[in-house]
């Protein structure tokens, strides 16, 4: 690569990049309505009780229990694009089923439920596979600038998607609204098939290519459970969203039942304070280049969340700023965290195991989300939706303490080199000898 290519835009050099680029924003965007326009058909059509809310976000994220660490298991012996492709198009055709049960009629609580499931399931392949396949497709050298952009464009697609999902909803209907996610995985399945690269094979070790599963799975965990640095930031994540999700997945019926949004204003609400996401994701980078990766972290994680406690202050008028300024802080928040933990994740982990410990990971961070979700849910109903929320955004800050008081709040920096590949223990030395411990 010349002198002049590197100082381009990997978007404007990188023809496969960019068509991934363009389906994962495609997608972002359709999923955003989707977090909109799902809890506005259970409310606004379906008269859901507060609980039932909470268990439709539940089950779409559900799947990470069940299907996580196969998955991951899988995506390290398939070729990854064509996983993407296959979650796609699954998911293509379960969207477009929601409106086609609105207009015959035969639209039901139970139906929510099963395609939230079954969507969910998809996307644990299709987020496994794509975490893997990103640093194939790119040079370690464009790792940061990929995953800036991806995140940054992410964000940017979520706002938009938000806001249009409670525009939809109120002049198409909620249902119609998930045409447009339906029409986002069609966008994403015509990128990923123009995709020319195709992934390096796997390399397996001497130990045989038909290993079994259980044990590869095993090796997934066995590597963040011992590493502490994965280990770290895999715990700081499960807290975090099991806190995230509590008011997430309560946050329409608050707004809309509590106090007394239109959707259309929902959604623009909602999407102003997803415009954090932005600044976090093209801020991340040259934050963490000022003060070191780890002490970034702990700025983006501890530091802006701190803003959700102003989101239960949320009020009509001049109050609907109190959840936009504290939404926009959490979105700046994680958003940037994630793009400093994506860069770490790809320098430090062995390529060949990357789908296992990335699956072995979110299983744990994403499993306390249906958890979370159920909990709000719960709360909602027990105590009702201002106190749910005051207790599921004060976990939001506090998760980050578990960042703080570990390796990562004692360093500037996270590792730079690639921990060994082999997951396998040491043998245990002789007896009378002493070993040193990572």
């Amino acid at each position: 690569m010349t002198r002049d290519e590197r100082h381009r835009s990997l978007l404007r050099r990188h023809r496969d990049f960019r068509l991934l680029w363009c389906g994962e924003t495609a997608g972002k965007f359709g999923a955003s309505v989707t977090g909109v326009a799902m809890p506005l058909i259970a409310v606004s059509e379906l008269h859901a009780s507060t609980f039932r809310i909470g268990l439709l976000s539940a089950a779409s994220w559900a799947p990470w229990l069940v299907m996580g660490l196969p998955a991951g298991v899988w995506v390290d012996r398939l070729p990854r694009r064509t996983v993407m492709l296959v979650a796609a198009a699954v998911s293509l055709v379960l969207f477009t089923a929601v409106p086609a049960a609105a207009w015959a009629g035969r639209l039901s609580t139970g139906l929510l439920l099963t395609v939230a499931l079954l969507t969910g399931t998809a996307a644990v392949f299709f987020q496994t596979a794509y975490t893997a396949y990103l640093p194939d497709l790119l040079s370690p050298a464009d790792q940061p600038e990929g995953n800036a952009k991806l995140h940054g464009s992410a964000s940017a697609a979520q706002i938009v998607g938000l806001g249009s999902g409670g525009l939809l909803a109120q002049l198409a209907g909620a249902a119609n609204g998930m045409l447009a996610n339906a029409a986002t995985f069609l966008v994403s399945l015509l990128c990923l098939g123009r995709i020319r690269h195709r992934e390096t094979p796997a390399a397996r070790s001497g130990r045989g290519a038909d290993r079994a599963l259980r044990r590869e799975i095993g090796e997934g965990l066995r590597l963040v459970a011992r590493d502490r640095w994965l280990r770290t930031l895999t715990l700081y994540g499960a807290t975090c969203n099991l806190a995230l999700m509590g008011y997430q997945s309560i946050l329409v019926a608050f707004l809309v039942r509590e106090v007394g949004l239109a959707p259309g204003t929902v959604g623009g609400l909602v999407a102003a304070a997803g415009s954090g996401g932005v600044l976090g994701a093209f801020a991340a980078r040259r934050v963490a280049a000022r003060v070191g990766t780890a002490r970034a972290m702990i700025l983006f994680e501890l530091g802006l969340p701190a803003l959700a406690l102003l989101i239960p202050l949320t009020g009509t008028g001049a109050g609907v700023l109190c959840y936009a300024v504290g939404g926009f802080g959490v979105s700046a928040g994680v958003v940037a965290g994630n793009v400093i933990k994506s860069g770490f994740q790809q320098h430090y982990c062995p390529p060949e195991l990357l789908g296992r410990i990335t699956a072995s990971a979110a299983v744990l961070n994403y499993g306390t989300i249906p958890v979370g979700a159920l909990l709000a849910g719960v709360l909602g109903t027990a105590v009702g939706l201002r106190p749910a929320m005051w207790i599921t955004t004060a976990g939001v800050p506090l998760a980050a303490l578990v960042l703080l008081f570990s390796p990562v709040g004692r360093v500037r920096d996270l590792p730079t080199v690639r921990r060994p590949a082999d997951p396998v223990p040491a043998p245990a030395p002789a007896p009378g000898t002493t070993a040193a411990t990572a």
